[in-house]
């Protein structure tokens, strides 16, 4: 029985409490958040803290997931690992690729197991698309965004997010994960730019960001996100990979609003392209947004159980969370931003 601390308890934390909640092979001893108090009525008869390292310290748990804001991700998945735990972190893993970095090192030098929330990783259809594009072969073009037009307490929780974080990175990870996971090439340069569109963030932040990514095998990608009321909702959910032997799309069907947690990762069906001709794959009966955190779940208990080797995986989280933070200070100092050296 894996012994389990949540740290966060808002939409991912929530989620991945409940996916431990049913789990038999796991058991919850501590959740954490600032009130300390819990209102779900699945987990309210479940230990409640609102002090991290004092539910670490009396809880004792053999798995620690962090999906508090992206500030504190990096120490907190230290002093986890560093108490003994293996970690669960949702993305990104840090707000620097040095914290990226050290949270890597701590799991390799006392082999603790290290699982990103990179949910994508979980969803079938988004696997089939990655096979199918890589079936195409490279170099590619990546075309990927997702706007959301938020409003009421969406927007609220976007503009906390953004005191420490921008869409771009926020977002951003999913998907330059992805467009890594197809081409398997380097990142060479990042070009970026955004625009703070609303004055109730903080006059250094933006809630809209786009960035172009060069990588080492010729392949480029642009990825695009935006937060707020005044977000459109026409052509908020690009996903085209193309290559010189033709094309892989998520087709519009059964995407939902902006607004709908669900249809940010729904596929629908794929349209494959090729000068032979057109065909499309259907996806019936995709996963829902508590599915894919019960599948993550189950993915960091085998991880654990099995010994699974993360090495790539973790390698993978510090190297898109680069290509993101690189776009972030592109667009800050309007000036392009090489991976050739060390993102800071």
């Amino acid at each position: 029985m894996t012994r389990v601390l949540v740290a966060g308890l808002g939409n991912m934390g929530l989620s991945h409490a409940l996916a431990h909640h049913h789990r038999p092979d796991a058991q919850i001893v501590g959740l954490v958040n600032r009130s300390g108090r819990v209102d779900h009525p699945d987990l309210i008869d479940y230990p409640a803290y609102s002090d991290f390292d004092l539910a670490l310290a009396e809880t004792k748990p053999d798995l620690v997931v962090v999906a508090t804001y992206s500030d504190s991700h990096a120490d907190f998945a230290c002093a986890a690992m560093e108490a003994g735990a293996h970690v669960f972190v949702e993305k990104p893993l840090a707000t620097n690729v040095a914290d990226a970095r050290r949270v890597v090192e701590t799991a390799t030098r006392l082999n603790r197991k290290l699982v990103v929330g990179y949910i994508l990783r979980h969803h079938p259809s988004w696997m089939r698309l990655i096979d199918e594009a890589r079936n195409l072969g490279g170099p590619y073009v990546f075309r990927l965004n997702l706007n959301q037009q938020s409003s009421g307490a969406e927007w609220e929780t976007h503009k906390a997010l953004m005191q420490t974080t921008s869409p771009i990175v926020d977002c951003g990870v999913h998907y330059v994960d992805v467009m890594c996971q197809i081409t398997d090439a380097q990142p060479v340069r990042v070009h970026g730019m955004g625009l703070r569109l609303s004055d109730e963030i903080a006059s250094d932040m933006y809630n809209y960001g786009q960035f172009q990514v060069v990588f080492g095998d010729g392949s480029v990608g642009w990825y695009e996100a935006g937060w707020g009321p005044m977000m459109s909702e026409t052509a908020f959910f690009v996903k085209d990979i193309v290559s010189p032997n033709g094309s892989v799309s998520i087709t519009d069907g059964n995407k939902g609003a902006s607004a709908d947690i669900d249809g940010h990762t729904k596929v629908g069906g794929l349209l494959v392209h090729t000068p032979q001709g057109d065909h499309t794959i259907e996806m019936p009966d995709e996963p829902g947004h508590q599915d894919l955190c019960d599948a993550e779940q189950a993915y960091m208990l085998r991880a654990i159980a099995e010994d699974i080797d993360l090495t790539r995986h973790m390698n993978d989280a510090v190297q898109s969370l680069a290509i993101c933070l690189a776009a972030d200070q592109s667009i800050r100092t309007g000036q392009p931003v090489s991976l050739e050296e060390p993102a800071s």
